[in-house]
Protein backbone atom coordinates (compact mmCIF):
# COMPACT_ATOMS: atom_id res chain seq x y z
CA UNK A 1 0.00 0.00 0.00
CA UNK A 2 1.80 3.23 -1.01
CA UNK A 3 2.08 5.88 1.77
CA UNK A 4 -0.44 8.36 2.02
CA UNK A 5 0.83 11.92 1.09
CA UNK A 6 1.31 14.72 2.80
CA UNK A 7 -0.59 18.30 1.69
CA UNK A 8 2.51 19.98 3.03
CA UNK A 9 5.41 19.87 0.66
CA UNK A 10 7.32 22.35 2.57
CA UNK A 11 7.58 23.07 5.93
CA UNK A 12 9.85 25.36 7.76
CA UNK A 13 10.13 24.25 11.44
CA UNK A 14 10.93 26.64 14.24
CA UNK A 15 13.38 27.90 12.36
CA UNK A 16 15.92 31.10 13.20
CA UNK A 17 18.58 32.35 10.55
CA UNK A 18 20.59 35.12 10.67
CA UNK A 19 23.60 36.89 8.82
CA UNK A 20 26.01 38.03 11.84
CA UNK A 21 24.52 39.38 14.34
CA UNK A 22 21.29 40.47 12.42
CA UNK A 23 18.21 37.88 13.08
CA UNK A 24 16.41 37.78 9.97
CA UNK A 25 13.94 34.79 10.86
CA UNK A 26 13.29 34.31 14.49
CA UNK A 27 11.82 31.03 15.12
CA UNK A 28 9.45 30.70 12.43
CA UNK A 29 7.07 28.09 11.80
CA UNK A 30 5.91 27.98 7.78
CA UNK A 31 3.99 25.73 5.76
CA UNK A 32 4.05 25.43 1.85
CA UNK A 33 0.80 23.44 0.86
CA UNK A 34 1.37 20.76 -2.07
CA UNK A 35 -0.29 21.81 -5.78
CA UNK A 36 -1.38 25.68 -4.17
CA UNK A 37 0.27 29.19 -5.34
CA UNK A 38 2.12 30.39 -1.96
CA UNK A 39 2.70 34.51 -2.30
CA UNK A 40 5.41 35.27 0.12
CA UNK A 41 5.20 39.23 1.02
CA UNK A 42 6.11 41.83 3.68
CA UNK A 43 8.63 45.04 3.64
CA UNK A 44 12.23 44.91 1.98
CA UNK A 45 14.64 43.16 3.85
CA UNK A 46 11.75 40.94 5.97
CA UNK A 47 13.46 37.49 4.73
CA UNK A 48 11.07 36.85 1.58
CA UNK A 49 14.59 35.67 -0.47
CA UNK A 50 16.09 33.93 2.03
CA UNK A 51 13.23 31.75 2.49
CA UNK A 52 13.96 30.45 -1.13
CA UNK A 53 17.38 30.22 -0.32
CA UNK A 54 17.04 27.81 2.82
CA UNK A 55 14.78 26.10 0.67
CA UNK A 56 17.54 25.31 -2.30
CA UNK A 57 19.73 24.79 0.21
CA UNK A 58 22.18 27.88 -0.63
CA UNK A 59 22.25 28.88 3.14
CA UNK A 60 21.72 26.55 6.68
CA UNK A 61 19.55 27.39 9.32
CA UNK A 62 21.05 28.46 12.73
CA UNK A 63 18.39 26.53 14.01
CA UNK A 64 15.19 24.51 13.18
CA UNK A 65 14.61 22.40 10.28
CA UNK A 66 13.62 22.95 6.32
CA UNK A 67 11.96 20.37 5.07
CA UNK A 68 11.26 19.37 1.90
CA UNK A 69 8.23 16.88 0.69
CA UNK A 70 9.66 15.57 4.67
CA UNK A 71 13.22 15.46 4.20
CA UNK A 72 15.38 18.15 6.08
CA UNK A 73 17.53 20.19 3.70
CA UNK A 74 19.61 20.91 6.19
CA UNK A 75 20.79 17.56 7.05
CA UNK A 76 21.27 16.13 3.43
CA UNK A 77 24.72 15.55 1.61
CA UNK A 78 25.77 17.36 -1.68
CA UNK A 79 24.34 13.99 -3.41
CA UNK A 80 21.14 14.56 -1.73
CA UNK A 81 20.94 18.29 -2.16
CA UNK A 82 21.88 17.87 -5.36
CA UNK A 83 18.46 15.22 -6.39
CA UNK A 84 16.30 17.54 -4.86
CA UNK A 85 17.35 20.87 -6.22
CA UNK A 86 16.48 18.79 -9.79
CA UNK A 87 12.94 18.93 -8.36
CA UNK A 88 13.42 22.47 -7.87
CA UNK A 89 12.89 25.32 -10.95
CA UNK A 90 13.81 28.61 -10.17
CA UNK A 91 13.14 31.91 -11.63
CA UNK A 92 15.25 34.67 -10.32
CA UNK A 93 14.68 38.29 -10.08
CA UNK A 94 14.84 39.80 -13.54
CA UNK A 95 15.36 35.95 -15.46
CA UNK A 96 19.44 36.16 -15.47
CA UNK A 97 19.50 34.52 -18.78
CA UNK A 98 23.05 33.50 -19.70
CA UNK A 99 23.57 36.52 -22.31
CA UNK A 100 26.05 34.57 -24.88
CA UNK A 101 23.62 31.66 -25.31
CA UNK A 102 19.97 31.63 -27.62
CA UNK A 103 16.63 31.54 -26.17
CA UNK A 104 16.91 27.92 -27.22
CA UNK A 105 20.61 27.17 -25.51
CA UNK A 106 19.25 28.79 -22.34
CA UNK A 107 16.01 26.75 -21.58
CA UNK A 108 18.30 23.90 -23.01
CA UNK A 109 20.84 24.24 -20.70
CA UNK A 110 19.07 22.77 -17.35
CA UNK A 111 18.39 19.17 -19.81
CA UNK A 112 21.91 18.95 -20.96
CA UNK A 113 23.32 19.53 -17.88
CA UNK A 114 21.27 17.40 -15.65
CA UNK A 115 20.37 14.96 -18.46
CA UNK A 116 21.60 12.52 -21.10
CA UNK A 117 18.69 13.28 -23.26
CA UNK A 118 19.29 12.80 -27.00
CA UNK A 119 19.79 16.04 -28.98
CA UNK A 120 16.50 15.44 -30.54
CA UNK A 121 14.80 14.86 -27.33
CA UNK A 122 16.40 18.16 -26.18
CA UNK A 123 15.08 20.17 -28.95
CA UNK A 124 11.23 18.52 -28.09
CA UNK A 125 11.60 19.63 -24.88
CA UNK A 126 12.88 22.66 -25.12
CA UNK A 127 10.19 23.94 -28.12
CA UNK A 128 7.54 22.72 -25.92
CA UNK A 129 8.38 24.71 -23.35
CA UNK A 130 8.68 27.96 -24.64
CA UNK A 131 5.48 27.15 -27.02
CA UNK A 132 3.81 26.97 -23.59
CA UNK A 133 4.75 30.49 -22.49
CA UNK A 134 4.20 31.88 -26.34
CA UNK A 135 7.37 32.43 -27.55
CA UNK A 136 8.64 29.34 -29.32
CA UNK A 137 8.97 31.47 -32.20
CA UNK A 138 11.92 33.33 -30.48
CA UNK A 139 14.25 30.21 -30.47
CA UNK A 140 17.44 31.56 -32.38
CA UNK A 141 17.02 35.29 -30.66
CA UNK A 142 20.10 36.13 -28.25
CA UNK A 143 18.66 37.76 -24.43
CA UNK A 144 19.59 41.08 -26.05
CA UNK A 145 16.81 40.69 -28.54
CA UNK A 146 13.98 40.52 -26.43
CA UNK A 147 12.10 42.83 -24.19
CA UNK A 148 12.65 42.68 -20.38
CA UNK A 149 8.58 40.76 -20.69
CA UNK A 150 9.75 38.41 -22.98
CA UNK A 151 13.36 37.28 -20.86
CA UNK A 152 11.01 36.70 -17.72
CA UNK A 153 8.75 34.17 -20.24
CA UNK A 154 12.29 32.37 -21.35
CA UNK A 155 13.61 32.30 -17.79
CA UNK A 156 9.85 30.60 -16.77
CA UNK A 157 10.29 28.29 -19.88
CA UNK A 158 13.71 27.36 -18.47
CA UNK A 159 12.76 26.86 -14.85
CA UNK A 160 9.94 24.23 -15.66
CA UNK A 161 12.33 22.46 -18.61
CA UNK A 162 12.67 19.40 -15.95
CA UNK A 163 9.23 19.47 -15.36
CA UNK A 164 9.55 20.63 -11.41
CA UNK A 165 7.80 19.65 -8.68
CA UNK A 166 8.11 23.39 -7.10
CA UNK A 167 8.75 26.94 -8.45
CA UNK A 168 10.43 29.62 -7.30
CA UNK A 169 9.79 32.94 -7.81
CA UNK A 170 11.79 35.81 -6.74
CA UNK A 171 10.13 39.38 -7.75
CA UNK A 172 8.76 38.18 -11.17
CA UNK A 173 6.77 41.04 -11.99
CA UNK A 174 9.63 43.38 -10.96
CA UNK A 175 10.41 46.38 -13.52
CA UNK A 176 7.38 44.92 -16.30
CA UNK A 177 4.68 47.03 -18.12
CA UNK A 178 0.88 46.16 -16.90
CA UNK A 179 0.62 43.68 -20.31
CA UNK A 180 3.93 41.76 -19.47
CA UNK A 181 3.08 41.90 -15.92
CA UNK A 182 -0.27 40.26 -16.60
CA UNK A 183 0.96 37.78 -18.73
CA UNK A 184 3.62 36.66 -16.10
CA UNK A 185 0.90 36.33 -13.63
CA UNK A 186 -1.75 34.49 -15.85
CA UNK A 187 1.30 32.16 -17.17
CA UNK A 188 2.88 31.44 -12.89
CA UNK A 189 -1.58 30.27 -12.31
CA UNK A 190 -1.75 27.87 -15.62
CA UNK A 191 1.16 26.41 -15.25
CA UNK A 192 0.65 25.70 -11.52
CA UNK A 193 -2.39 24.09 -12.53
CA UNK A 194 -1.71 22.23 -15.75
CA UNK A 195 1.46 21.02 -14.55
CA UNK A 196 0.32 19.98 -10.65
CA UNK A 197 3.30 22.43 -9.47
CA UNK A 198 3.72 23.97 -6.13
CA UNK A 199 4.73 27.08 -6.72
CA UNK A 200 6.76 30.31 -4.31
CA UNK A 201 6.12 33.43 -5.25
CA UNK A 202 7.83 36.57 -3.73
CA UNK A 203 6.41 40.18 -4.50
CA UNK A 204 5.25 43.30 -3.65
CA UNK A 205 2.90 43.55 -6.63
CA UNK A 206 -0.13 43.21 -4.21
CA UNK A 207 -2.79 43.28 -7.07
CA UNK A 208 -1.42 41.39 -8.97
CA UNK A 209 0.04 38.35 -6.31
CA UNK A 210 -3.24 38.41 -4.48
CA UNK A 211 -5.27 37.32 -7.69
CA UNK A 212 -3.24 34.50 -8.48
CA UNK A 213 -2.38 33.11 -4.81
CA UNK A 214 -3.96 30.43 -3.06
CA UNK A 215 -2.17 31.52 0.28
CA UNK A 216 -0.33 34.83 1.52
CA UNK A 217 2.02 34.91 4.17
CA UNK A 218 3.17 38.41 5.37
CA UNK A 219 6.64 38.34 6.87
CA UNK A 220 7.71 40.71 9.09
CA UNK A 221 10.25 41.69 11.77
CA UNK A 222 11.76 38.09 11.79
CA UNK A 223 7.68 36.78 12.51
CA UNK A 224 5.32 35.87 10.15
CA UNK A 225 2.85 38.58 10.35
CA UNK A 226 0.09 37.57 8.73
CA UNK A 227 -0.82 34.14 7.05
CA UNK A 228 -3.99 32.98 5.00
CA UNK A 229 -6.01 33.44 2.26
CA UNK A 230 -6.04 36.69 0.38
CA UNK A 231 -9.30 37.83 1.18
CA UNK A 232 -8.09 37.11 5.14
CA UNK A 233 -4.89 38.89 5.04
CA UNK A 234 -6.89 42.01 3.21
CA UNK A 235 -8.82 42.29 6.37
CA UNK A 236 -6.51 41.65 9.14
CA UNK A 237 -6.35 44.38 11.90
CA UNK A 238 -2.90 43.74 12.40
CA UNK A 239 -1.54 47.23 12.32
CA UNK A 240 2.19 46.44 10.00
CA UNK A 241 -0.21 44.33 7.91
CA UNK A 242 -2.97 47.14 6.91
CA UNK A 243 0.29 49.40 6.05
CA UNK A 244 1.58 47.04 3.89
CA UNK A 245 -1.80 46.26 2.09
CA UNK A 246 -2.96 49.53 2.44
CA UNK A 247 0.57 51.49 1.60
CA UNK A 248 0.45 53.92 4.00
CA UNK A 249 3.65 55.91 4.65
CA UNK A 250 2.99 56.33 8.69
CA UNK A 251 2.82 53.00 10.59
CA UNK A 252 4.72 50.05 12.36
CA UNK A 253 7.71 50.25 9.55
CA UNK A 254 9.51 53.39 9.52
CA UNK A 255 10.82 55.86 7.13
CA UNK A 256 14.27 56.25 9.27
CA UNK A 257 17.01 53.27 9.58
CA UNK A 258 17.51 52.88 13.58
CA UNK A 259 20.56 55.59 14.26
CA UNK A 260 21.91 58.51 16.39
CA UNK A 261 19.46 61.35 17.36
CA UNK A 262 19.29 64.24 15.10
CA UNK A 263 21.24 66.55 18.10
CA UNK A 264 23.60 63.75 18.51
CA UNK A 265 24.81 63.81 14.63
CA UNK A 266 24.55 67.53 13.65
CA UNK A 267 25.42 69.01 17.55
CA UNK A 268 22.02 71.18 17.74
CA UNK A 269 23.21 72.92 14.67
CA UNK A 270 21.01 73.33 11.28
CA UNK A 271 18.41 70.24 10.54
CA UNK A 272 18.60 68.91 6.97
CA UNK A 273 15.48 69.75 5.50
CA UNK A 274 12.33 67.65 5.94
CA UNK A 275 13.82 65.93 9.59
CA UNK A 276 11.75 66.50 12.73
CA UNK A 277 14.18 66.93 14.91
CA UNK A 278 13.31 64.16 16.79
CA UNK A 279 15.03 61.05 17.09
CA UNK A 280 16.40 59.27 13.98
Amino acid sequence: MDPVESPLFIELRRLTFGYGERVILDGIDLSIPRGKVTALMGASGGGKTTVLRLIGGQVRAQSGEVLFDGHDIGRMDANALYAARRRMGMLFQFGALFTDLSVFDNVAFPLREHTSLSESLVRDIVLMKLDAVGLRGARDLMPSEVSGGMARRIALARAIALDPDLVMYDEPFAGLDPISLGTAARLIRQLNDAMGLTSIVVSHDLEETFHIADQVIVLANGKIAAQGTPSEVRESQDPLVRQFVNAEAQGPVKFHYPGPGIDEDFGGGLLPPGSSGGPA
